[in-house]
């Protein structure tokens, strides 16, 4: 039986499949903690089903860049980090440990590196260049691989060049990061829109976002949408990451306490009978060799047999039942 995989892209470019969360940790200390959160078995506990942001623009000391650095190649390289789902964010164009960061970071853990973050960027130069520095370090020390690029759209400048910003190489994600956005508009956006419901329905916030969403998936990239400030209500958590996925189309979100991670991908897994119908749909097409069908009394042909292929992997990257026959068809 063909799989969908060959059946349906026919080299098109597929749309990236990654976890729906991202978690972001500064010190070795949470980096640790957030990759034993990953390879946990307790029901409690969120398991593999998230990504760690190492970061280096925040978590390094002033002074300490190269030291910072170098403790998360070597705690990626190590056994703690079982499912190799972890990427770092790097220092931003104007600060003197970009280049040192990508040097150290590509060079230690190139192979094994689930992203690169890029923040802060203000101009499409920035980007470009900070992307050929991580192209140029991966082929000077022999990786292969493309290495993902995440970029944050924070800035005007940025906002303003979203959509070619999107058609770079290498990029994967873009992020949008709300505060440092606020902060940018001098006081003409209160501090009160950085969290909900002000971050959704303050008209200069909706508009940055809808352009963030609709340059990323034009493009075939995956929109990130902002932290929630709020650290211990989960209610509030899963409240803003169902919106940002429901209101406005972001398919991943950035989490910086561990209670917030599963709430996060809980409000972005595909409800239970979207699955089971895409699972009974795909086992259709693939029985008819993928050409059209009759479900439910609707047609169904290669244009919905990818949004319902893509369905059934968010359900398995986020952990949401799969009918058994569709399991053992399609992920055995």
């Amino acid at each position: 039986m063909l799989h969908p995989n060959d059946a349906l892209f026919g080299g098109e470019k597929p749309f990236p499949l990654i976890p729906a969360c991202e978690h972001f940790a500064g010190s070795e200390k949470l980096i640790l903690k957030a990759l034993a959160l990953q390879d946990s078995d307790n029901p409690n506990a969120p398991g593999a089903v998230f990504d760690i942001t190492c970061d280096c623009e925040d978590g390094a000391a002033s002074g300490q860049e190269r030291e910072h650095a170098e403790m998360i190649v070597r705690v990626l390289n190590s056994d703690t980090n079982v499912h190799k789902m972890a990427g770092a964010r790097i220092h931003d164009y104007t600060h003197p440990a970009w280049k040192l960061d990508i040097d150290i970071l590509v060079g230690g853990a190139g192979k094994i590196l689930s992203y690169i973050t890029i923040p802060k960027c203000t101009d499409i130069a920035q980007a470009k260049e900070m992307i050929a520095y991580i192209q140029k370090m991966a082929t000077f020390h022999g990786i292969t691989r493309e290495i993902p690029v995440h970029i944050l759209i924070e800035t005007h400048g940025a906002l303003n060049q979203v959509h070619e910003i999107a058609k770079l190489p290498w990029v994967q994600v873009l992020d949008f990061g709300l505060m440092d956005f606020v902060s940018a508009h001098h006081g003409a956006i209160p501090a009160s829109a950085m969290r909900s419901p002000g971050q959704f329905e303050h008209r200069l916030l909706a508009r940055a976002k809808a352009e963030v969403v609709a340059a990323a998936l034009a493009n075939g990239v995956v929109p990130a949408h902002n932290v929630t400030l709020d650290l211990k209500n989960v209610a509030t958590t899963l409240g803003d990451a169902s919106r940002a996925r429901n209101e406005f189309g972001f398919m991943r979100m950035w989490s910086i306490y561990p209670t917030q991670i599963q709430a996060i991908v809980d409000a972005m897994k595909p409800d239970f009978d979207e699955v089971s119908d895409a699972a009974n749909i795909l086992l259709a097409a693939q029985q008819a060799d993928w050409g059209p069908i009759q479900y439910a009394g609707e047609l169904h042909d290669r244009a919905t047999y990818r949004y319902f292929w893509e369905v059934l992997q968010k359900a398995k990257l986020t952990m949401a039942a799969i009918p058994d026959e569709a399991l053992q068809a399609f992920f055995s």
